[in-house]
């Protein structure tokens, strides 16, 4: 994958020579578009677009053939498809077998590259009108009739693997990977333009071929042709060989996946042997067809040019790093501008990065100067010009354009940086260079990295050939649900004050529910008494008088039982899921844990903690801040009430005020059995569950009475 090239901006520059193609007569069907300082579009009736750019000065000619499709076109599973494509395009057509040879015979400079937004063919050569009307013929063939076989794709496999292994050795490149997948969590821009290894290797043809005849067609295309050439012959050319292919009747996807704004530091460090230490940040910006693109990319010269730039001045000649750059990756959807620094084996990597941050996010507190700006408009503008006057710069330059939406844009932007003031500059680099919108990447070279196994797939059929299941388990009865049936199954009777209700049934794997709940006190013996019952309640499940907290949930464990407690001013309530066998042991732990509670002071600490920063979460949510004055409105309770609405101020007093000793005195004076209700439900021995609420809470009557 070829970055993007930054578009750099200047005056107009008038092409040397050339015809007036306008004054030609068009081909049938072709039609004259728009004409920008010497660039001529038309547009073939299939959707074609065409940019011509002549120049005579120079004795070349180069053609650049873009798509609209990149890595950010691609779904789940089709990691790489742009990419691969990029090099099935060059195995052949039924009319062109090996392409690679007649581009070589004829002398042609070519290549192909891919990246997120475009995938982009191009060629230089000698000008001369047998190998432009040839390549132009080949590339209008390769767009519609390329192979895209099997054959072919396990013949160039091996390039592919040797492209992606150049990756995964390059330092740089993973950590750029590892940046930008930490900072999309949707967008495909998280995704490398090289793809997974396990979806290039597996990549399914049928599905590759479907990629390749939605997004190759021509009215996904553009055709630019600059340098030395006949404009009239070429529209001619052009007519005869792309205009044979129909216009597609398909509808291409459309794409409307953007990321929310990051809402804070993102952090991902890379170990590997080898290299030096290097150090990328990253801040989401805008798209580069964005107002403030322009603005964006004089920061990114402001703070990483050399020598004049902060980064170099404050990092490399403070011999932090050996060298920095900055700059921001205008794509066509909200894109990204990175800062890096490269150390040297021995410096330090703290440092830099301290220095690094604190530089890129130092422009709040440090204002860029008028002399800044002056200083990176006229090389931003300098290198623009160079672009524009040298015929194959300018069509790698107006294919990044296209890929942002326009080719037109690549004016645009140049005069977006003529007309920049200071003033946005400053608030561009505020709004977007700040630590919430960062994303810091960190390679560091390790000898002997640590690294768990690598995945791997399962064959599940592989897997189940030998699993053996267990037998059956017995036929659970069809329970008849009626209100009839349901009373003439339920054993009711009384434990001193507990009322128990029984519904023995059969369930599976031999369950039961039950549900235990005992009342105490009422509003004057509970008045300010709110919190202390709350807290007494959520130290029960945290140990007893003989098992400590770790010892209560072995015990648990080993009775194959959940069990949870909960309250409300004037109950507690004790619900429980176990089985047949266990459920007499379950009651008489519940027992334990009521009548002998632990009470420790290091879980009142721990319980106390977490309930004030679920208060300070819930006065920050609109939810809850309405749900509290929508309580207290008419509510004409005393502080102190257990019917009062507090403020959640006051919830925050009172919570604090609670001691261990509250919690202790409370639990001698309310806690007992004089009042309450138990049901279980399920699978269980009705006799037993009796004997065993009738020893655990049958002489337990303590409490202030409900």
């Amino acid at each position: 994958m070829l970055k993007c090239l930054r578009i750099f901006a200047l005056c107009v520059f008038v092409f040397a020579a050339a015809q007036p193609t306008r004054a030609q007569p068009l081909p049938a069907g072709v039609t004259a578009v728009n004409s920008v300082e010497g660039i001529d579009e038309y547009r073939l009736p299939n959707g074609l677009q065409l940019l011509l750019v002549a120049d005579d000065s120079k004795p070349t000619t180069t053609v650049n053939l873009t798509y609209r499709v990149g890595s950010r076109n691609e779904s789940y599973g089709e990691t790489g498809m742009a990419h691969l494509l990029e090099h099935m395009l060059f195995k052949g057509t039924p009319t062109t077998k090996e392409p690679k040879a007649e581009l070589a015979k004829r002398g042609l400079e070519y290549n192909g590259s891919t990246s997120l937004d475009r995938t982009n063919y191009f060629a230089s050569f000698a000008a001369n009108d047998a190998n432009l009307k040839w390549y132009l013929d080949w590339e209008a063939d390769a767009m519609t009739n390329s192979f895209v076989s099997r054959r072919d794709l396990d013949t160039e496999m091996t390039v592919v693997r040797n492209e992606m292994e150049s990756g995964e050795n390059s330092p740089s490149r993973i950590l750029s990977q590892r940046m930008m997948a930490l900072m999309f969590d949707w967008h495909n821009y998280g995704h490398s333009t090289i793809g997974a290894r396990a979806d290039v290797e597996n990549v399914d043809i049928p599905r590759l071929q479907a990629f390749y005849h939605l997004y190759y067609q021509p009215d996904n295309a553009t055709l630019i042709v600059s340098g030395k050439f006949e404009p009239a012959r070429v529209l001619q050319w052009v007519s005869e060989s792309f205009g044979k292919i129909p216009k597609p009747t398909r509808r291409l996807p459309l794409l409307y996946t953007l990321d929310p704004a990051q809402d804070g530091e993102r952090s991902v460090t890379l170990r590997r042997v080898g290299g030096a230490p290097l150090l990328y940040v990253g801040y989401h910006v805008p798209a580069g067809s964005a107002a403030d693109s322009a603005a964006v990319e004089l920061l990114g010269l402001i703070l990483g040019d050399t020598p004049s730039g902060r980064l170099h001045k404050k990092l490399t000649v403070n011999q932090l790093a050996t060298g920095t750059s900055a700059g921001a990756w205008t794509l066509a959807d909200p894109g990204v501008f990175i800062a890096s620094a490269q150390l040297a084996p021995g410096q330090e990597v703290d440092k830099a990065r301290t220095e690094l941050l604190a530089t890129v996010e130092s422009l709040r507190r440090e204002p860029v100067t008028a002399d800044e700006l002056a200083r990176a408009r006229l090389k931003w503008l300098n290198d623009w010009e160079q672009s524009f006057t040298n015929p194959e710069a300018v069509g790698i330059a107006l294919s990044e354009s296209i890929a942002l939406g326009d080719w037109r844009l690549f004016f645009l932007t140049r005069d977006r940086v003529r007309a920049v003031t200071l003033a946005d500059v400053q608030r561009v680099a505020e709004q977007y260079l700040l630590p919430a919108n960062r994303t810091l990447a960190t390679y560091i070279p390790t000898d002997k990295p640590e690294r768990p196994p690598a995945p791997q797939s399962v064959d599940i059929a592989q897997t189940m050939k030998d699993f053996k299941p267990l037998a059956a388990a017995a036929k659970v009865e069809a329970f008849d649900a009626t209100p009839a049936n349901l009373d003439a199954r339920t054993q009711t009777f009384n434990v001193g004050g507990v009322h128990a209700a029984l519904l023995p049934k059969g369930s599976r794997g031999g369950a039961v529910q039950a549900v235990l709940t005992l009342h105490f006190g009422d509003e004057v013996s509970l008045f300010g008494q709110k919190d202390v019952a709350d807290f007494t309640a959520s130290l029960l499940d945290k140990g007893t008088t003989t098992l400590n907290r770790e010892q209560l949930q072995d015990r648990l464990d080993q009775l194959n039982t959940e069990l949870n407690v909960s309250s409300s001013p004037g109950r507690v309530t004790v619900t429980l899921s176990s089985r047949r066998g266990q459920l007499p042991a379950a009651i008489a732990l519940v027992s334990e844990l009521l009548r002998n509670p632990a009470l420790p002071a290091d879980a009142l600490v721990e319980y106390r903690q977490g309930k004030l920063t679920a208060i300070e979460q819930q006065r920050k949510e609109p939810q809850a801040v309405a749900q509290n004055a929508l309580a207290r409105l008419g509510n004409s309770y005393r502080r102190g009430d257990v019917r009062y609405a507090r403020t959640f101020d006051e919830i925050i007093e009172d919570v604090n005020r609670v001691s261990i000793e509250n919690v202790r005195a409370f639990h001698q004076r309310f806690y007992g059995a004089a009042k309450g209700e138990f049901a279980a439900v399920g699978d269980m021995d009705a006799e037993q569950v009796r004997a065993a609420l009738q020893a655990g809470f049958g002489s337990w009557n303590a409490g202030v009475p409900f």
